[in-house]
């Protein structure tokens, strides 16, 4: 009876360890069933391929089964080509020898079987600019606005002719050549200041500063071997008044105007002060006096800037939107149009004033009033329509109208024998009266 109590007594204490036993074998039994499972698929997938997932194939039209044959030939007959790419200006030397795979055509259709990746335009490759010697000269002609720099020699020029002395040759030819020397230079120093934001604009996107054809320091360089020469020649070869106008637009134009067309709209008014100086720098040059006549032409030159740029910049909008540049045409459109308008009828009143200061005589305003109607005219619809359409005519309009204008005023213009006749008289009348104030007791 004692060693049957013993034996139910260590049967009760042995149940738990049989108990957690039980649930470790269910456990890895349970785990022995997931695996089975896992195999099962397994087997299934790889033996039976009718079960396994697959992307089911679009259909095709139905087509005539010769035409299937006909495209199984063609297949048959595709040749594959890799021909090597001819490399370009490469920098690094581990690069040259890459082949790239071309277009596989079959040579019945010429059509693609397979898309093949294009090789990347040259123009987007990134290379190595070297400056060739016969290259230079359109360079340094881009870099300096060969037009714009030939426009402010054309109207320093017409202030000259329209001065009321005599013709000198040699002081005609220095002005031009300092005015133009002037004009490089300060071309040059706003495309040194306004890389980055030339390379934001589709207009000026491909300046020899931006595209790295030359380098700033010749840039600079370029810029003081044009500026100092022409200084120079106006003060020395002509006189001091034209070279300290020539020194003054140089800094203007640099130095205010270049800056201020990313802070405000009132660089059109200061740029156009910089294209009216070149006209009274011819006058200058020629009498050597700043008088009504030099600020007569001076102020028609201001006028025509305003329709003439404003014309511009309104096409234009987009591209000084990228660049920064604070515009009228930007942020200020109807002021623009005004603007326009409103010089163009001063172009009325300058003409009318000509005759008044005895520079013309009273045929310039009506001959040049026909055209002075019609550029008011085209100013009057880009006012009204405000589109792409009547700004290019005004701009266009105004390359025309600028040099007729002037060559009017020249034809125009009071005759120096007029004036030294004018002068004897007066002079004449003056001594006249001085002889019968002393005749009289």
């Amino acid at each position: 009876g004692l060693f049957v109590w013993r034996l139910k007594g260590a049967g009760t204490r042995h149940i738990p360890c049989h108990f957690v036993h039980l649930c470790r074998a269910a456990n890895h039994r349970l785990i022995t069933f997931q695996y089975f499972n896992f195999l099962k698929r397994m087997y299934v997938t790889q033996y039976n391929k009718d079960l396994s997932q697959r992307a089911k194939p679009k259909s095709d039209p139905v087509v005539s089964p010769f035409h299937d044959l006909q495209q199984l030939d063609q297949e048959k007959k595709v040749i594959h080509k890799i021909s090597p790419v001819s490399p370009g200006h490469q920098p690094w030397p581990e690069t040259s020898g890459r082949n790239e795979l071309r277009e596989v055509k079959s040579p019945a259709e010429g059509e693609a079987s397979a898309p093949a990746p294009r090789a990347e335009p040259k123009d987007r490759q990134w290379k190595e600019m070297k400056l060739q010697l016969d290259e230079l000269p359109g360079i340094l002609a881009r870099l300096s606005k060969i037009k714009l720099t030939a426009l402010v020699v054309s109207t320093a020029s017409a202030g000259f002719a329209m001065a009321p002395v005599p013709f000198d040759l040699p002081c005609f030819l220095l002005a031009s050549l300092g005015t133009g020397l002037a004009s490089c230079a300060a071309n040059s120093i706003n495309q040194f200041f306004e890389v980055p934001f030339d390379s934001n604009m589709n207009r000026t996107k491909n300046r020899p500063l931006v595209r790295g054809q030359i380098s700033p320091l010749l840039a600079v360089c370029f810029a003081a071997s044009c500026g100092v020469p022409g200084i120079a020649l106006l003060t020395l070869g002509v006189n001091p008044l034209t070279g300290a106008l020539g020194a003054f637009n140089i800094f203007l134009y640099t130095c205010c105007y270049t800056p201020m067309k990313r802070m405000s709209i009132a660089n059109t008014w200061v740029g156009a002060v910089v294209g009216a100086i070149p006209p009274v720098m011819g006058w200058t040059a020629a009498t050597g006096s700043l008088d009504a006549g030099a600020l007569l032409l001076g102020g028609i030159l201001y006028s025509w800037q305003f329709p003439h740029f404003n014309a511009l910049s309104w096409g234009l909008r987009e591209d000084y939107s990228r660049g920064g540049y604070c515009m009228m045409s930007v942020t200020h459109p109807g002021l623009c149009r005004r603007v326009a308008l409103r010089h163009c009828l001063a172009l009325i009143g300058l003409s009318v004033v000509a005759p008044v200061l005895d520079v013309t005589t009273w045929t310039f305003p009506i001959i040049s009033l026909p055209i002075n109607l019609y550029i008011s005219y085209l100013g009057f619809r880009f006012y009204r329509d405000a589109d792409r359409s009547s700004s290019r005519k005004l701009f266009f309009c105004s390359l025309w109208h600028l040099p007729m204008l002037l060559l009017v005023m020249f034809t125009c213009k009071k005759s120096v024998l007029d004036k030294e006749d004018k002068g004897d008289l007066l002079g004449k009348g003056e001594s006249h009266g001085r002889a019968m104030e002393i005749r009289l007791p």
